[in-house]
């Protein structure tokens, strides 16, 4: 499993998977805040299944040797 996600891409994944997940415990309660664990999870390990199917790649260029 290669990385396909960048540095900013994982950290703006991983607060925002934070943010709707705790709507499941704070917020209006509802269930579809579990949702929010897929980018929670995917910006921890660093890879994205739909990034891999759409070819999209937030890593960056490969460095030139």
């Amino acid at each position: 499993m290669k990385l396909n996600e960048g540095t900013v891409d994982r950290i703006l994944r991983v607060i925002v998977g934070i943010a709707v997940l705790s709507l499941a415990f704070i917020g209006p309660k509802t269930p579809w805040a579990y949702l929010g664990a897929i980018p929670l999870l995917t910006g921890l390990i660093g890879f994205c299944p739909l990034y891999a199917i759409l070819g999209v790649n937030t890593c960056g260029a490969p460095k030139a040797k």
